[in-house]
């Protein structure tokens, strides 16, 4: 029977439709999805409490001749993921001017010019690194490629993975990934996800605005040349959407 679903953190339209039979597309495309659609814009980055219709299976039937062999293709996509590292080359930020002290004329305090506007910092990709990816208990082994990517095939209801960087070397490093859990970027629980994805420590995951979180934006902003503000503004989702790829 159709179902009128409310969405919860972990899940996405691929890997809904996946345990019920169906295709993506046909879940998505339909009509009754069609604000959810204009809402999010991607099948795959919903938030808590949307609502998402899920349709009941039809029958399609095709002729065929029953004296001959024939082949038939199960329609399907399979759901793709897509990491890249990068060199870790965050700076920290300069420790605050200390105010002049107490009794003394402010006027007569010299302090440090404020250091002029630096260029935006280019990720340098880490290449041909060696990885082992557990996808729910499947190992996929390989290299980075030439810009830093890993890409891979993974079952649209996969819940997580564990990355594992130059195993079984001095510099081997566990990255646990949780798939199907980021937040769409409107909200500031995504934002705060693509910052922490990225590298930038925002604290926490909540859509509550912190000191931690405009912390994390200036850090950004300082990163890719935008003006310095610690607030999610167009300018500052728009680069955050580049630089996370989604």
């Amino acid at each position: 029977m159709p179902e009128e679903y409310v969405i919860r953190r972990g899940d996405c339209v691929s890997s809904l439709a996946f345990n019920r039979g169906l295709n993506w597309e046909t879940v998505w495309n339909h009509p009754n999805n069609a604000s959810l659609k204009t809402l999010r814009g991607d099948p795959n980055i919903l938030k808590s409490g949307d609502l998402l219709h899920i349709p009941d299976k039809t029958l399609k039937t095709v002729g065929r001749s029953t004296d001959v062999h024939h082949r038939f293709v199960r329609k399907g996509v399979p759901a793709k993921l897509r990491l890249r590292i990068v060199e870790d080359n965050l700076q920290q930020p300069p420790p605050a001017q200390a105010p002049p002290a107490a009794g003394l004329d402010p006027r007569h305090f010299v302090g440090e010019d404020p250091e002029a506007e630096t260029p935006a910092e280019k990720d340098v990709p880490r290449a041909d690194v060696p990885y082992v990816l557990n996808i729910d208990g499947r190992v996929i082994e390989g290299n980075t490629d030439a810009d830093g990517f890993i890409e891979c095939a993974i079952p649209p209801n996969a819940k997580s993975a564990n990355l594992l960087l130059d195993p079984g070397t001095l510099n081997e490093t566990a990255i646990p990934i949780r798939l199907g859990g980021l937040d769409p970027l409107g909200a500031i629980s995504g934002v705060k996800h693509r910052l922490a994805n990225l590298g930038f420590n925002c604290g926490d995951s909540t859509d509550e605005s912190t000191n931690a979180l405009a912390a994390a934006l200036r850090a950004f902003q300082e990163k890719v040349g935008l003006s310095i503000t610690g607030e999610p503004d167009d300018a500052t989702r728009d680069r955050l959407r580049s630089a996370h790829g989604s």
